[in-house]
């Protein structure tokens, strides 16, 4: 496992690198100047715009800004927004909390939901449960997330009165009512995952039980239930990680317009309000934050593979 972590760190030090270099090229690359998108384009004086330019370095050459920027970035220091004053660190990491529950109950109950109904789909394959769960997936694949959230609001919300439409109650004042209010928004992210994993695994665990293994275990009688959790599961999980991870980003961004839709205090909202205000230095680390985290928990699904199939472990 050390050997893996060895051989994979310069790769990610590397990706991260890259991905730091053009999120900082955001900024720089945009058309017009940047201060004066800040300072708003009518009735500013040259002497604010040169004071703005000066105070985020703009008047200095592009790498020695971006290594500059990068170095203040690994102490923790990603500015501060000339909008609110308020520093960027401190508005992602206070706002953070409720965008990683959003994405952790989402996908918890994405999985939740889709790892029996692929198992009972891959067992019953060709049956008429299988079609009619494989067309429940493709019907939900097929609704982007903001109008699963206008559906559900108007079930649950509006119709039934279950869960609250918008707003959000910390955990530490309410934990039940901080659960009803993020249920609505995970939910609306989780049908999307849910029919992507359910597919996903499904058709991996066809392929595995019809293996040789799979049949040498049937032939020594082991029930049906213990040859699906304990031969077929494990070794179709490998594509299902994959997406995971990778569906990690998908979320964080679909979170974006959910946690706007429903009024919650998270960094995708923190993002929207940000490119609308036009608080380059706002968005600048955002996006550089997303992209790091969506590096390393990949990177991290890259790990797991070895703790799944050992053969990973000894794999160039």
């Amino acid at each position: 496992m050390s050997g893996l972590l060895l051989r994979k760190l310069p790769w990610l030090a590397g990706t991260l690198l890259a991905v730091s270099f053009f999120t900082f090229l955001l900024v720089s690359l945009l058309p017009g100047d940047p201060a004066v998108m800040i300072l708003g384009a009518g009735g500013v004086s040259p002497e604010a715009v040169a004071a703005l330019r000066a105070e985020m370095g703009l008047d200095r050459p592009l790498l020695v800004r971006y290594f500059d920027w990068l170095g203040s970035a690994l102490s923790g220091d990603l500015g501060r927004s000339p909008m609110t004053g308020q520093a960027v660190t401190d508005a992602i990491l206070s706002r953070l909390p409720v965008t990683i529950q959003l994405g952790v109950m989402a996908i918890i109950i994405a999985l939740l939901l889709a790892v029996p109904l692929a198992m009972m789909s891959a067992y019953f394959a060709g049956s008429r449960f299988d079609r009619a769960i494989s067309g429940l997936g493709f019907a939900l694949m097929s609704i982007p997330s903001f109008m699963m959230a206008i559906f559900l609001i108007l079930i649950f919300a509006v119709s039934l009165n279950i869960f609250p439409a918008t707003g959000w109650i910390p955990f530490s004042v309410s934990p039940a009512g901080n659960l009803r209010s993020a249920m609505l928004p995970a939910l609306s992210l989780a049908m999307i995952e849910l029919a992507l994993y359910m597919r996903l695994l499904r058709t991996d665990l066809i392929t595995t039980l019809q293996q040789d293994y799979i049949t040498l275990a049937r032939s020594k009688g082991l029930p049906n239930w213990l040859i699906m959790f304990r031969h077929a599961l494990r070794p179709s999980s490998f594509s299902l990680m994959t997406v995971v991870g990778l569906q990690l980003g998908g979320v964080i961004s679909g979170a974006i317009i959910i946690e706007e839709i429903f009024a919650l205090p998270g960094v995708g909202r923190l993002l929207y309000q940000s490119i609308l205000q036009r608080d380059l230095l706002m968005v600048q680390g955002i996006v550089l934050f997303i992209a790091t985290a969506y590096v390393v928990v990949n990177f991290l699904v890259d790990l797991g593979y070895s703790l799944l199939d050992p053969r990973v472990r000894h794999a160039g």
